[in-house]
């Protein structure tokens, strides 16, 4: 049987031996696992994740750097993606973090800043367990319920143009898109890999997705 081959983009943040890590503990027989940086191994992979954590504009300078910008576009056109956090919201047209960022522009719409109610109790960034309301239904969600909690560290949001794209919402001061699904896309503002048995679960779901 010849072997699967998943790429973890590594543009030099993020946890991206806790997303390995995480997607090898349930990747069926055959799949290979591999974190990399290099063009020719993104365009060869089967299916793609897209990890991370930190700021738009370094991620973005990363890809340029690396030459992994089209590879990382075309793939999300042809081959079962995942984004996790920063690898959601660098998909959109645009952040206004760090004064305006041009990002990868898959999909239309802008990463926007919480902007909380003063009154409010609640922290920026948001981080911890919360609630995914999945509004439409998806194979990555096969086996996890309705309103099942997973891990949040993020301080800005996705607004896409197409709202008939959110697959999950959650609240945290306002209801947010956290998940976004389009064809062979899936984009997930919380961390699986830190989200416990939910989140092994979106993983396994996703390593035998075929994208459709």
């Amino acid at each position: 049987m010849d072997q699967k081959l998943v790429a973890v983009i590594d543009y030099g943040m993020g946890n991206l031996r806790s997303v390995a890590k995480a997607a090898e503990h349930v990747a069926p027989k055959h799949t290979r696992i591999l974190v990399t940086h290099k063009p020719e191994e993104i365009e060869a992979a089967d299916a793609i994740i897209f990890p991370g954590q930190g700021a738009a504009k370094a991620c973005m300078k990363a890809l340029l750097n690396t030459g992994m910008i089209h590879p990382v576009q075309k793939a999300t056109q042809e081959k079962p993606f995942l984004g996790i956090c920063m690898g959601l919201q660098v998909l959109m047209s645009h952040s206004t973090e760090n004064e305006g960022v041009a990002c990868l522009n898959v999909v239309p719409g802008e990463v926007k800043q919480f902007e909380l109610d003063n009154n409010t109790s609640l922290k920026v960034p948001h981080m911890g367990w919360n609630q995914i309301q999945q509004t439409q239904e998806h194979p990555l969600w096969h086996n996890i319920p309705q309103n099942s909690r997973f891990y949040f560290v993020h301080s800005y949001y996705v607004q896409p143009n197409n709202q008939a794209i959110i697959a999950g919402t959650t609240t945290h001061g306002i209801t947010f898109p956290s998940v976004l699904s389009h064809n062979n896309l899936f984009a997930i503002q919380a961390h699986p890999e830190k989200s416990a048995d939910h989140g092994l679960t979106l993983f396994q779901n996703f390593l035998q997705w075929n994208g459709q």
